[in-house]
Formats: C-alpha cells, structure tokens, sequence
C-alpha cells in the first residue's frame, strides 16, 4: 500500500498547513475554555475549506476522498490546534434516514457550524442497552410531546437542535418502537444539568430532562418506528476511526512522551508507541477499503475497541511519566478511562464482534 500523498493531496496539505500557521494559535485546545470557542473554531475550519471536505457539495461540503479528514486531522495535532469538531455521525445519520426536506433545512447549518447539534441517545437507565430507552414522543395533532431524562448529551448546553430517540409505540417490540426526531433545544420543558467531570471540564457532557417539550411532526427522522435503523447507522459511524479523527493525537502523544525522557523509555510508553501506530495503519487500512467502495457495518465495533486500547496505553504512559504532577498529563490519562464505556462500551462491542462478525450465538 502506498500511504504517500498524491499531488492533489499534498497541495491541500500543505494549503492547511500554511492556513494553521496563522490562525491554530488563536483558539484553545482543552478544557472549557476550548468548548467557549468551539463553534467559532468550527466555522473557521468550515470557511477556510477545512471542515466538511468528503460531505456532499450540496449540503455544504467538498466531496472529496475520505483521506481528506484524516490530512486534517494530522495537521491539526501536528500543529498543537483544537480537534476537528465531531459530529460526521449525525451528517451521515440524517442524510441516510432524513428526508430531502430536512437535509435541505438541517445539513448546511450543521456543517459550517452556524448552528450546534447535540445527540439525545443515552439514558440512565440506557445506555448499551439502548433499545430500552423509555422517553416518549406521544402525537398530539401536528406535533409530538417529549417527556424523558437523556444523559451523557455532549455539548448539550450550547446546542441549538439535538437528534433525541424517543419511544412512540409502547406496544411493539422494543427496537420497534423508537423513532428519531429533530428537536428544538431552545424551547419551554427542556432543563440543563451540566456534568462536570473528574479531569475539571464541566461542559461537555450534561443531563437534558425533557417534560412536555414539543417537536413538529415534519421533524421526525423517517418514519414512525425506523428511530433503531438511524441508531445503528449513527453508533456505527461514531465508532469509526477515521471519523472520531483522535488516531493523529495519540500518535503526537507518544512523540511528545518521547521527547521528555531521561533515560530508557518505561514498558507503558513502549507498548503506546506499538499501538499508536498499528492504528494508524489500520485507518490507512480502512480508508483504502472505503475508496474501493467497501463500507462498514458491525466492523465499526472492531475500530472502537482498538481505539479504546490504544487511548488508554496512552494514558497509561502518560500517568507513568507524569504521576499526578503534571496536569496535562493526568488530564490525558483520566480522560482515557471514559473510552472503555462512551460510544458503547467495550463489553457490548465484543458481543457485537461475537454475535454479529464472528457468528457466535447469541
């Protein structure tokens, strides 16, 4: 396989590199002075043609190859810039399962960042075993009343629209019963409850509490009962290497580890350096695969565990090298242990590996 560029991508590479060199600098990398200002770093990913680049033209983005996102994502961490926003999963959830009408309304706002998106999957009481999810959308004329308690919701408080699953048929099969649907966060009977975490960031994640909010029928995504098909095609696009777009900075990680020695490298730092980069070649891998046509299913639950192993080697040897002295990198190291569980978690990936690639029974 030959990983290099082609001209057309060293132009664009090298094109971003000269654009990072003036404006990475000005936006921050972590905590929550870099949630302050992730929208305004989007939108200028966006307007200097660096966000959205294998997204339809028609929406708002290029068109071009997949190993286009990945050129940007190792420019960003090469140049110590904030991450490409991540949000692929919903682009490609709702231009699969929404209608013309809404790809229309809902994409182009999206991509160029002029308006924020939360996802509504998760529950206290629904997490891996999403389908037991128990918020509801009840039709009262033209619209639907939503009354539930999500959880987990990234970037909930600074959100304008997030993609809820809500259950609209209690009396089928429970995958049956759920339907997506595009809700307005800024509205009466919607309450905020930021979580904040152990590395010191409080806006990423939050509770979103639903009682009697409303959401116009037009705005469901596909039909009633099709929410656990938009599911499975969203979970498994987020599950995706090449679309978390985190492989590059486990990569400058270790570099950086590296960089900082005194003597031999530590067991935990040389096990990292192994793991970064099967990884990265496993993303060539999967983007050779996606330009030949080839597209994912359940394999999504492959990529999430070895992106799983690899953050938390890295936090790993980050602890080894920091201890608890060093903010950055006990930051790095905490926040590695949440990958075992966000996205679905390592258990639930290796019963879909087993059940549904392997062809264990259930």
């Amino acid at each position: 396989m030959d990983f290099r560029d082609s001209p057309e991508e060293a132009a664009f590479r090298t094109r971003l590199q000269d654009w990072l060199g003036e404006n990475a600098k000005k936006f921050p990398t972590s905590g929550d002075e870099y949630w302050a200002k992730a929208a305004e770093w989007h939108q200028a990913l966006h307007a200097g043609g660096f966000f959205g680049t294998s997204w339809p033209k028609a929406y708002g983005g290029q068109e071009l190859p997949p190993v286009y996102d990945v050129i940007v994502d190792e420019e960003l961490a090469r140049a110590g810039a904030p991450a490409r926003p991540s949000l692929g999963y919903l682009v490609i959830g709702l231009g699969r399962h929404g209608s013309e009408e809404l790809r229309q309304r809902f994409l182009p706002g999206m991509i160029n960042g002029t308006e924020r998106w939360c996802q509504g999957f998760s529950e206290p009481g629904a997490g891996s075993d999403l389908a037991s999810l128990t918020t509801t959308a009840t039709l009262e004329g033209d619209h639907y009343v939503l009354n539930g308690h999500k959880i987990w919701t990234s970037y909930s408080d600074d959100a304008d629209w997030c993609l809820v699953l809500a259950r609209t048929n209690p009396d089928v099969p429970r995958h049956k019963g759920i339907s997506g649907f595009i809700v307005n966060m800024h509205q009466p009977g919607i309450e905020q409850r930021p979580l904040p975490m152990i590395s010191g960031v409080t806006k990423e994640f939050g509770q979103v509490l639903f009682d009697g909010a409303t959401v116009p029928a037009d705005q469901m995504v596909g039909a009633p009962g099709e929410g656990w098909k938009l599911a499975m095609t969203v979970v498994s696009h987020e599950r995706e290497p090449s679309t978390l777009g985190f492989t590059a900075r486990y990569g400058k990680t270790v570099r950086n580890l590296v960089a900082r020695l005194d003597g031999d490298p530590s067991e935990s730092l040389r096990w990292a350096s192994v793991q970064t980069e099967m990884l990265r070649l496993h993303v060539r891998r999967r983007l050779s695969e996606q330009l030949d046509g080839l597209s994912h299913g359940p394999d999504g639950s492959l990529d999430k565990l070895l992106m799983t192993w690899v953050e938390q080697s890295v936090g790993h040897a980050s602890l080894d090298a920091g201890g608890t002295r060093d903010p950055e990198l006990l930051g790095t190291y905490l926040y590695s242990r949440s990958q075992s569980v966000m996205g679905g978690t390592s258990q639930i990936q290796k019963n879909i590996i087993a059940t549904r690639i392997i062809g264990l029974e259930a």
